[in-house]
């Protein structure tokens, strides 16, 4: 590199140029959930785990799965689950050259976010009421 460069050179556009939009977001979000759902596997191997060693180590796992912080993780585990498919759907469509005009990819994209949404909801309140939880406040 030279020394006579300038520091008057442009800069790479980041998220101060950028006007974010929902697609935008759907795309990160698809890559986080991604991950997300690398570190879900990790904790469905470890109830694997727990009940291969025995009941009082699953009966342990099972008491920090239903604890609040654990309930949190398995929320966030189902909507990143339900996102990252309904989302996987929607670039499948595209891959087709469904929808991927820029109104109708906005369109879906809202679409995406309510529905995983909505999902991850009724799976959790099928869960409560098949499980009797919720006559027992949870």
């Amino acid at each position: 590199m030279s020394a006579e460069r300038s520091d008057q050179r442009p800069l790479s556009p980041f998220t101060t140029i950028w006007r974010w939009h929902v697609t935008m977001v759907t795309s990160i979000l698809h890559r986080a959930s991604g991950v997300a759902l690398y570190g879900g596997v990790f904790a469905m191997v470890a109830w694997l785990a727990a009940a291969a060693e025995g009941p009082a180590m699953y009966a342990r796992y099972v008491h920090i799965m239903i604890s609040w912080p654990g309930r949190a993780l398995l929320f966030g585990f189902t909507l990143a689950l339900s996102f990252h498919l309904l989302n996987g759907v929607r670039y499948l469509l595209w891959g087709r050259g469904i929808g991927y005009d820029k109104a109708a990819a906005d369109r879906s994209a809202w679409l995406v976010i309510v529905l995983s949404s909505i999902l991850t909801l009724a799976i959790w309140a099928s869960a409560y009421w098949n499980l009797g939880l919720l006559a027992m406040g949870g």
